[in-house]
């Protein structure tokens, strides 16, 4: 399937997903170098840049960063919260901001 038949919110999960595969990778890389972390990373990566370079054909930029940063948050926090890495209150709150600055540039 061609990237540009998917539709926006797909895509923008799609690079949400990448990062967050890509911030998987580096966690994993930071207690040690192996070729999953390195594989993540790549991946991760180059499935978001796919999908924002198309993504930027038809979204304004100023929408999708938010997008993607809110679900990318999503997934990272509860990737984190999955290891057993401690949320704190500053963490929800970062994480409740980054949702209310989608909510308010949202259509």
């Amino acid at each position: 399937m061609e990237l540009l038949a998917l539709k926006p919110l797909a895509l923008a999960v799609l690079a949400a997903v990448g990062y967050g595969v890509a911030t998987i990778g580096m966690k994993l890389a930071s207690a040690e170098w192996t070729a999953v972390a390195l594989a993540l990373i790549i991946l991760g990566f180059l499935a978001a840049t796919q999908s924002e370079v198309v993504l930027m054909r038809t979204v304004p930029l100023s929408e999708l960063y938010l997008i993607i940063i809110a679900l990318e948050t999503l997934i990272v926090l509860t990737y984190a919260y999955s290891i057993g890495e401690g949320l704190e209150p500053r963490d929800w709150t970062g994480g409740a901001l980054i949702f209310a600055g989608l909510a308010i540039v949202s259509h």
